[in-house]
């Protein structure tokens, strides 16, 4: 019996459907994967409706939404090479790897987003090298003949050029863009966004310390600390756009979306892979402010009264609500809430979204919670609500999760594929497309997909650990990213003894953590169903 919720979702999920859903995941990155190599390869995106490959608008340098991430060097390729080792691809990694070692060239008359090119490239460059040199190679051969170093070598030219975003500003904060030949363009805005100035560590940390060169660690966090020092006296939350010159906060809105969302991830994965233990004093202390201030709606996530838990946009010195809309972005917050353990509001606050795709067959940009209905209703195949539903599973192996990704993959085929590959929905309620396939749909969307459902991935279970970079991007847990050989040298370090002793990861609302999802609750709904009827009526899909 059970009600319809507990019918849908609970209990054992048979193998071979998980087996299938696996081999449907890869399926589509590699429609995807082959379709760029065979109509757009070597420009950065394949067009999927007109089958034809796009690179930067020269015509219209104001374009940013297509030059910042377009560099005219091959991204979807780069992008999605680690998601080839991860599904075990091995021949064709080491195809990927030569092209791009011989293809690939960063000296471009390019101006690109500092961001965009470090997550997407120097994130990608860097994960591969590692994979390459990894003496225990757990996903299968993916060794390259007389490898020397070469994708290492690219992404510290290509880091080299970003450089100059970080020289001649008065507050460490980097420009938001950068002409890979010549550097910062004069006509350069001088402000930026949180995540897009904050959220360089993670690359520019590994890049340092397999380099042995400070530099770029040192200029990615001073820009952290440039931020987090601009933070409100008051509510000790940040804004989201920046002056980078005068460190005025032009845009107000505190929240966990666009312009925010990756600063925080960065603090805490910055932690975990390095070891600096202020990084993950800054963490606690945002996440604090953040349940202060942002979080809406009942205490508990699966017991008493009241809304469920919400995290809303205020303004950063009052707290105050700024608007009544989420977007899509902040969906990734489910699965960073998973890392530091507060697994319980991270499962209220997935449901919420998933009910938004349930509604919907995508994940719109923005969603207006007050009006049940989209406020941008384009969605470009964005992964974050995937790799959400693909930690969550990993922490509880509930079959739930399993579910969600079935009806996330089955979405996906039949709104989105098109005749080469899969393109970003203009409308999520009228579902036109528009002829743009990111390249993040291969980096992060397949992928988590594909481990979702794939058990015996070597990422679950070969023992080594693993950490995703903000753009998919896998690296492993690794002693030698813990020992820096610059102590004296970067700013406000404590002495190395201090690094050493393991400070508690604490999740802020004690009332929730791993401990609290005890083994017989695996196979029960992970959020009571009255709740996940109560937010289904909240999005409007009762």
């Amino acid at each position: 019996g059970g009600d319809e919720y507990e019918r849908r979702y609970s209990g054992a999920f048979p193998p071979q459907l998980r087996a299938r859903l696996r081999d449907a995941a890869r399926g589509m990155f590699v429609f995807g994967y082959d379709s760029y190599m065979e109509h757009a390869f070597p420009r950065d995106e394949l067009d999927p409706l007109h089958c034809r490959g796009r690179g930067p608008d020269r015509r219209d340098p104001s374009n940013l939404n297509i030059n910042d991430v377009l560099g005219n060097y091959s991204l979807t390729l780069i992008d999605a090479l680690d998601t080839l080792a991860v599904m075990g691809n091995s021949s064709e990694f080491q195809k990927a790897v030569k092209l791009v070692i011989d293809t690939v060239s960063f000296d471009k008359d390019s101006t690109v987003q500092v961001f965009e090119a470090t997550i997407r490239v120097l994130g990608s460059l860097l994960s591969a090298h590692i994979i390459i040199t990894d003496t225990k190679q757990p996903f299968g051969d993916m060794t390259i003949k007389d490898y020397d170093n070469e994708l290492l070598h690219l992404a510290h030219d290509l880091a080299v050029r970003l450089l100059p975003a970080f020289e001649n500003t008065k507050t460490g904060i980097p420009y938001p863009r950068v002409n890979l030949k010549k550097g910062v363009p004069p006509d350069s805005h001088n402000e930026t966004c949180t995540a897009g100035a904050g959220s360089l560590l993670v690359e520019f940390g590994i890049l340092s310390r397999l380099l042995g060169d400070s530099t770029f660690e040192w200029v990615a966090r001073r820009a952290v600390k440039a931020l987090w020092s601009l933070r409100s006296n008051n509510t000790g939350l940040l804004g989201n756009v920046v002056n980078i010159q005068t460190g005025h906060w032009v845009g107000k809105q505190s929240g966990l979306g666009a312009g925010s969302d990756s600063f925080y991830e960065y603090l805490l994965k910055s932690y975990i892979l390095f070891g600096e233990r202020e990084d993950l004093e800054m963490f606690n202390t945002a996440y604090q402010n953040i349940q202060n201030h942002l979080r809406r709606g009942r205490e508990a996530c699966n017991e008493g009264e009241g809304d469920p838990p919400l995290y809303v946009n205020v303004n950063m010195y009052t707290g105050q609500l700024m608007n009544t809309w989420i977007d899509s972005l902040q969906a990734f917050f489910p699965g960073l809430q998973v890392l530091i353990g507060d697994v319980e509001d991270a499962i209220c606050l997935h449901a919420f979204y998933y009910a938004i795709w349930k509604r919907y067959g995508a994940l719109p940009e923005r969603y207006n919670w007050q009006l049940q209905a989209p406020d941008v209703p384009f969605y470009p195949l964005r992964p974050e609500l995937v790799e959400s539903t693909y930690l969550l599973y990993q922490a509880t192996k509930n079959p739930f999760y399993l579910h969600v990704g079935m009806d996330i993959l089955q979405s996906l085929e039949k709104y989105t594929k098109a005749k080469c590959g899969y393109a970003t929905l203009h409308h999520v309620v009228e579902k036109t497309k528009e002829d743009r396939m990111e390249s993040f749909f291969l980096s992060e969307t397949c992928k988590y997909l594909y481990l979702l459902f794939d058990e015996e991935n070597p990422v679950h279970k070969s023992g080594n650990k693993f950490m995703f970079t903000t753009e998919g991007h896998i690296v492993s847990v690794d002693e030698r990213f813990r020992n820096s050989l610059w102590e004296d040298i970067l700013p406000g370090e404590e002495d190395s003894a201090e690094k050493s002793k393991p400070t508690e990861l604490k999740a802020a609302n004690f009332s929730s953590n791993c401990n609290r999802v005890p083994d017989e609750r695996r196979y029960l709904l992970p959020l009571k169903s009255n709740y996940m009827r109560q937010i289904d009526r909240m999005v409007g899909l009762i």
